[in-house]
């Protein structure tokens, strides 16, 4: 168990989580179009996003712990994560052609499938509400469902 979520009760370390994984995939977002490397970008979000304050607005402690995790196996198994994607996805739009958010989020959510025990229910929930937050009238939380339940079969055909 992390040193920073030791003592919290259980929902402050589920929030902590959550907006762990809604950092993961702004990381990833942002390694993506800016080319950053995994360890400027996880420095840069514990440095200036996770607990800061900027006008007013302040953003939530995040776990530090899966918020690592998901970043580096997001990029140690993106091949293997954008294969499970691809085959999720109509044949025409493999995930070269998607949103880069929605990349990122893919990504990310694909590490936690692939590499944690948190079970497979719980992950899709988790990131279709991070898909709602980014696209609030769009069709993406639906579409995000769809492929992460399809993603997940594949990487924990046990947990159906």
């Amino acid at each position: 168990m992390s040193t920073e979520t030791s003592g919290l009760s259980g929902n402050a370390k589920r929030k902590m989580k959550s907006a762990a994984r809604f950092y993961a995939v702004q990381a990833l977002y942002q390694m993506e179009v800016s080319g950053q490397t995994t360890d400027n970008i996880i420095r840069e979000f514990l440095d200036h996003r996770f607990g800061a304050i900027y006008e007013d607005m302040e953003f939530v402690e995040g776990d530090v712990d899966v918020f690592s995790v998901l970043v580096n196996d997001a990029v140690n198994h993106q091949a293997q994560i954008d294969q499970m994607t691809d085959r999720a996805l109509v044949a025409k739009w493999p995930i070269a052609r998607i949103d880069p958010t929605l990349r990122g989020l893919f990504r990310a959510a694909g590490a936690e499938l692939v590499g944690s025990d948190t079970p497979p229910k719980v992950v899709i929930k988790e990131f279709v509400d991070i898909a709602a937050a980014f696209f609030p009238e769009g069709k993406e939380s639906r579409f995000v469902n769809a492929v992460l339940d399809h993603v997940a079969r594949e990487a924990k055909p046990e947990a159906f």
